[in-house]
């Protein structure tokens, strides 16, 4: 079956993001075959450069979300790189920034401005609370998206005091990047039709808010509000939450279906708890400890084996330096790396919208890597770009 491929060949995406949502954002457009221009002030780009572990001189935090793109080191502070950026959306199909609100409009790029000067562009800013209301102007970090948003409140241990922050970003990722890409997508195929661009405003907070939409429709019925380790799926009943091994290694049961949980008990020496997978208040707590106490009477390992072949929903709970020597991941290729002339070479991890075929993929920039052709493509001679750069307007 034929995947994506290229599909976004010939879109052209001026990129004004940088740390974690923009950039994951642009790299999916990237791989999809989007032109990406990451534009980055002269103080250094994109922050995540610097975050250590370094792969040479960059930062691997950069280097995992900046695939497929070019640099252009541009002051946008000028009116010389000010101009330097509307050449660049002459020619664009997408804008994405993720400046505080209000700076795009200081810069002179306003919605008036945008869409009477560049109506087919679409323009699409990520930011943490949105563009209007009341915490627009607030900093903030995915830790404060998920607190603002009501998903904080759920993650946490069964039976363990506090709140637990994820391993992942997920209000940065889930509920900004994601929802970008696919604002973005759709309102591509949009201007097919109507010609005109679209205006997006992604809330991360309003994105992770969107995750609990279950939750707080069960709530909305009369649900009982939960609370960590204390509802259907997060460790509030036996059938779907993580058990300790022997070891000091965790699996994860979510045996939901009765006939999953009914597979698990007879596997695990557990058949009169058949019938209890979904047991909550003091039964529930008993058979969590039975569950429990079974789970530590053998390594992970030995579960692993045990469960082999048995419909049962349980899967090993491995560390992240684990999975890439998981025979899943392996058939399905999803660890790559591209090769940078000066880093050599830098490991990257597939997406689902990432093609198959990445023979074509361009290795991370280094800051201002492209400028000059970029530039070049523009239409600058090499005396304008290096007048630009003598001005500290270019870099």
């Amino acid at each position: 079956m034929e995947g994506l491929g290229r599909a976004l060949a010939g879109v052209r995406v001026v990129d004004l993001t940088r740390l974690l949502p923009g950039p994951f954002a642009t790299m999916l457009l990237g791989d999809l075959g989007a032109e990406v221009i990451k534009v980055e002030g002269l103080d250094g780009g994109d922050y995540a450069r610097y975050y250590q572990p370094f792969i040479g001189p960059m930062g691997a935090l950069f280097a995992s979300v900046n695939r497929n793109k070019r640099s252009l080191g541009l002051e946008l502070k000028s009116p010389e790189g000010m101009a330097v950026l509307s050449a660049l959306l002459d020619r664009a199909d997408v804008l994405i920034e993720s400046f505080r609100p209000g700076v795009l409009a200081r810069l002179g790029l306003d919605d008036a401005t945008l869409a009477s000067r560049w109506p087919r562009l679409v323009v699409c800013s990520i930011s943490g609370y949105g563009q209007t209301g009341p915490w627009s102007q607030r900093a903030g970090h995915d830790l404060n998206y998920l607190a603002a948003s009501g998903v904080a409140a759920g993650i946490g241990g069964r039976g363990e005091a506090g709140l637990a922050i994820p391993g992942v970003q997920v209000a940065d990722v889930a509920g900004g990047a994601l929802y970008a890409v696919s604002a973005v997508l759709a309102a591509l195929l949009g201007r097919v039709t109507t010609g005109r661009g679209a205006r997006l405003d992604i809330s991360m907070t309003e994105g992770a808010l969107s995750l609990l939409g279950p939750h707080l429709g069960m709530l909305a019925a009369g649900g009982a509000p939960g609370g960590p380790g204390q509802e259907l799926l997060n460790g509030g009943v036996p059938c779907y939450a993580i058990y300790p091994t022997q070891d000091g290694r965790h699996m994860a049961l979510g045996a939901l279906e009765p006939k999953f949980w009914a597979a698990f008990c007879q596997a695990a020496g557990l058949g009169h708890l058949a019938s209890s997978g979904l047991a909550e208040g003091a039964e529930g707590e008993a058979v969590h400890r039975e569950v429990r106490a079974a789970f530590q009477g053998r390594t992970q390992a030995e579960w692993v084996a045990l469960l082999e072949g048995v419909d049962c929903c349980c899967v090993p709970v491995l560390r992240p330096e684990e999975v890439a020597s998981s025979p899943l991941f392996a058939a399905r290729d999803v660890f790559f790396a591209v090769e940078h002339p000066q880093l050599g070479s830098i490991a990257q991890v597939a997406t689902p919208l990432t093609p198959a075929e990445r023979g074509g993929f361009t290795p991370p920039p280094l800051p201002g890597e492209h400028t000059d052709a970029v530039l070049a493509e523009l239409g600058y001679t090499p005396a304008a770009v290096a007048s630009l750069r003598a001005s500290r307007v270019v870099g």
